[in-house]
């Protein structure tokens, strides 16, 4: 990912589909991530999701598992994007090519055209090009999304940081 290719960053939004087990897990890394780099009073972070039928859940009780395993909070509530994240967020990152497509949907008026990226192009350890939904499969998956997390979340930093400067 070109850095210079991104807007300035000063809010962040994470979109998966229900809201309840990949983007509020990477809003969770992030936000430890921007307390360690002492700007998590620069950066607003959120999570989203492009369905409503979990509306107002908490994170899945399996990623707060993984999560609280790894020393992350895993707090929040479900709700679903709207046409003002669009406007409102500086960054609209998606776990995947479904959500990428559902985010462009939703988007008609063109606004997230430079600000809309997936998130494994963050990715530097890993070659994976989409975060897999781990909500039908066991441990292991939980794990591994947030492996691509802590990943794509790190590098996100070092951008913020280098635009900070």
């Amino acid at each position: 990912m070109k850095t210079t290719q991104l807007p300035k960053i000063k809010s962040i939004l994470f979109v998966c589909w229900g809201n309840i087990c990949r983007s509020p897990a990477a809003e969770n890394v992030m936000r430890s991530l921007l307390e360690e780099s002492e700007l998590e009073d620069v950066i607003e972070c959120g999570s989203a999701g492009t369905i409503n039928s979990h509306a107002g859940n908490p994170p899945d009780p399996r990623m707060s598992v993984a999560g609280k395993r790894r020393g992350l909070p895993m707090t929040g509530s479900a709700q679903c994007i709207t046409e003002r994240d669009l406007d409102h967020y500086d960054l609209i990152i998606t776990m995947d090519d479904f959500n990428m497509e559902s985010v462009r949907d939703l988007d008609h008026s063109g606004i997230t055209k430079n600000k809309l990226v997936p998130f494994c192009s963050f990715c530097q350890k890993h070659s994976d090009t989409e975060v897999p939904d781990p909500y039908y499969g066991g441990d292991a998956g939980f794990e591994h999304v947030l492996d691509l997390l802590e990943d794509g979340c790190s590098q996100i930093i070092e951008i913020i940081k280098s635009q900070q400067s």
